[in-house]
């Protein structure tokens, strides 16, 4: 499931319909599935006619069906990996086992399409520095300077604007992008933010954190939005003397500890005296090793190409350069260095910004995309009867996180993610759901598409590419239910989606819910962050089904031992029943305009815009958005779905983490002159930001 800006997830109480079992994901039989011929042969095992009613074999499938998709050796089933196709073979032989058609979609089950997962660092690639006398300083790759994954290819040639540290914080009084004109020129950017020996300053992030200023997607979109043509980054110069500090304070406690090993080994022990005596020297030659690398000063390590995120839409050039490379420069044209301008920052708490007059800088960076295959995975449970051309989708999304990166919350992890909840949850109760639905023997009036959706978690990109290019006529399409993070019922609480998007669902969802004994919640807007999203925005009512947030939320601990098995029976008990009694209605649901927005979490300070992001477009330069949210400043102001907005005020837009940051700049009650790009012709429109909801 997708939660922009969910950082920390209080653990909730679990006392009814607990999950009992806590043996280790590690023991898995579904380790041993490597293969589509082991998948194929576990499905037939499981291929029988299941009730439309509970029965004692349900959680068993389900467990047998989850440990399979949360298994180690499907990688986090994350965008780009071998065990997202492993995921997505399994999921179509059960949904053939099962009964449904998987024929559908051009002889397959899959809807294919392929996505930027990663990139690769090309050549050439190449950083000079130009002076007054005309004379090109070339740097050396590795050493010097290293090309930044998370910025783009190109070839540039441009003044140099020393930048600080690229933040803009009116509410603290700092700002290193006022007064300064960064048009077509390339900005040098320190990491990190002034004042940081002041635990209490006014960048400190609470708990020992990092402040949002210090991020580097801040600073680029900062740089980028006042027209930089390229950026140059370098390490602050205070990271640098503490974690050399840090450094020879290991290496001083090591020998210290090894000394009192030493010292207290029993003599006549030659054996362990040679032990400790051979510890003892390692950590002395290692204390002689950093005390000697630092003579020269602090070690200014380089970003290696791949740290940080990787894409970057607005395709200029970044790299990152080394103090030693970049002094040089500074000393001859301000009559200082890196270490001078972040002292005098500091001393007055006041910008330093300026042109570094004189001097140029060729920037060329060659940078590859990889793309891969991915797919949605379709069953088709065909309809009999005069409606049968109408359709009901229920979906789930399969893929998750992988290894960590950029979508995990456990900073800096590389563990499989295994995502038993998120949403392995839901893909193993549409299974079973298509399992139950398939062998009723009463057929249908309408058709049942089930949909297992892929790249959910890269912003609902699976959802996206379907209605952009659906298999079946959106306008035959009467509802969609989805079910996302089913799998932690706590206290019998549901969370249900979408439940104003038709005039019958509330009474709908409260009769079944109440039937199975449900404490429900329930939130009208057909919005919010999974897989319905996308059909509500054309006009499909939807209801989405949803246990809650938890401790483990896109991090390693999300496995299947904590999964809450019988709450997950009883969820798809439930949407079982809402499926039939919507196929049987003679009337398909009504669509209903929701003008309010689902809140996962509320934006703070942010002021209220209400566009609609559209994540299934593919490497437009700027931020492309599927529709807007009924009675929003955005629909009031004239933006249309398709739009794709290149400017907010006087910010250059390059994507969404651009649009962002530049609404945070204003406030409820501002009007902001926003540019859209609409069949092909820029349009000017004034916005009016309601306050933050």
């Amino acid at each position: 499931m997708s939660f922009p800006g969910v950082r920390t997830v209080a653990a909730q109480s679990n006392k009814s319909r607990q999950p009992h079992s806590r043996a280790s994901h590690n023991q898995l039989p579904g380790r041993l599935m490597a293969t589509t011929a082991t998948i194929t042969l576990l499905a037939a095992a499981t291929a029988i006619a299941w009730p439309a009613k509970a029965t004692p074999g349900t959680q068993a499938r389900l467990k047998a069906d989850l440990q399979f998709l949360s298994a180690d050796k499907l990688e986090g089933r994350g965008v780009g990996t071998k065990g997202l196709g492993l995921a997505a073979d399994f999921v179509r032989e059960q949904f053939r086992q099962a009964g449904l058609d998987v024929k559908r979609v051009n002889g397959d089950a899959f809807q294919k399409f392929s996505l930027v997962t990663d990139v690769k660092l090309a050549t050439p690639n190449a950083v000079r520095f130009i002076g007054p006398d005309g004379k090109a300083h070339s740097l050396k790759t590795g050493d010097d300077f290293e090309v930044c994954a998370f910025g783009g290819s190109g070839t540039f040639t441009g003044e140099l604007v020393f930048l600080g540290y690229a933040i803009d914080a009116p509410d603290a009084h700092y700002s290193d992008l006022k007064g300064v004109d960064l048009k077509g020129k390339i900005a040098v950017i320190m990491r990190r933010t002034p004042l940081q020996k002041d635990e209490n300053g006014p960048f400190a992030a609470p708990h020992g954190g990092i402040s949002p200023h210090a991020a580097l997607r801040s600073k680029i979109s900062n740089a980028f939005g006042a027209g930089a043509k390229g950026i140059i980054f370098v390490n602050d110069p205070h990271s640098n003397r503490h974690n050399a500090q840090q450094e020879l304070n290991r290496a001083r406690d090591a020998v210290v500890a090894a000394a009192v090993a030493f010292d207290g080994t029993k003599a006549g022990d030659d054996k362990k005296l040679a032990e400790t005596r051979r510890r003892l020297k390692a950590a002395v030659d290692r204390f002689q090793e950093v005390t000697a690398s630092q003579k020269a000063g602090p070690a200014d390590p380089l970003m290696k190409f791949g740290y940080g995120r990787s894409g970057n839409s607005r395709n200029i050039p970044i790299v990152h350069v080394t103090h030693k490379a970049l002094d040089p420069v500074l000393k001859a044209a301000l009559k200082t260095n890196l270490a001078g301008l972040e002292t005098a920052i500091d001393k007055d708490f006041r910008s330093k910004s300026q042109v570094i007059p004189g001097w140029k800088v060729e920037l060329q960076t060659s940078i590859e995309t990889v793309r891969s295959e991915v797919k949605n995975v379709i069953g088709v449970l065909p309809g009999h009867g005069p409606r049968k051309d109408e359709l009901i989708v229920i979906g789930a999304h399969y893929d998750h996180v992988g290894l960590g990166g950029t979508g995990s919350l456990a900073p800096g992890s590389k563990e499989v993610h295994n995502g038993a909840d998120d949403n392995g949850s839901g893909t193993v109760s549409l299974i079973e759901l298509a399992r139950r639905l398939a062998s009723r023997k009463e057929k249908l009036p309408r058709t049942l598409v089930f949909i297992a959706f892929t790249a959910e978690e890269l912003g609902l990109i699976g959802s996206a590419r379907y209605v952009a290019n659906p298999i079946f006529p959106l306008e035959k399409t009467i509802a969609m239910f989805n079910m996302d993070m089913v799998g932690r019922l706590r206290n019998n609480r549901l969370t249900i989606f979408g439940t104003g998007t038709a005039p019958r669902w509330n009474k709908l969802v409260q009769s079944t819910g109440k039937q199975h004994d449900f404490a429900l919640s329930l939130k009208p807007s057909g919005f919010g962050p999974s897989d319905h999203s996308s059909f509500y925005g054309k006009k499909i009512p939807v209801l989405h089904f949803f246990t809650g947030t938890h401790s483990d939320y896109h991090r390693p601990g999300d496995d299947w031992p904590k999964i809450n098995f019988e709450g997950m029976e009883s969820i798809i008990e439930m949407l079982h029943e809402i499926v039939i009694n919507t196929a049987m209605e003679k009337q398909r649901p009504k669509y209903v305009e929701i003008k309010s927005r689902a809140q996962v979490n509320r934006t703070g300070s942010r002021p209220y815009f209400g566009s609609i992001p559209d994540f299934g477009s593919d490497g437009q330069k700027g931020y492309p958005i599927s529709g807007v949210s009924p009675g929003s400043p955005a629909q009031k102001g004239g933006l249309k779905g398709g739009d794709l907005i290149v400017q907010f005020g006087p910010t250059q837009i390059g994507g969404l983490d651009d649009f962002d940051l530049a609404l945070r700049k204003f406030k409820g009650g501002d009007v902001v002159t926003v540019i859209v790009v609409r069949d092909g012709k820029k349009k000017s429109l004034k916005i009016t930001l309601a306050k933050p909801r």
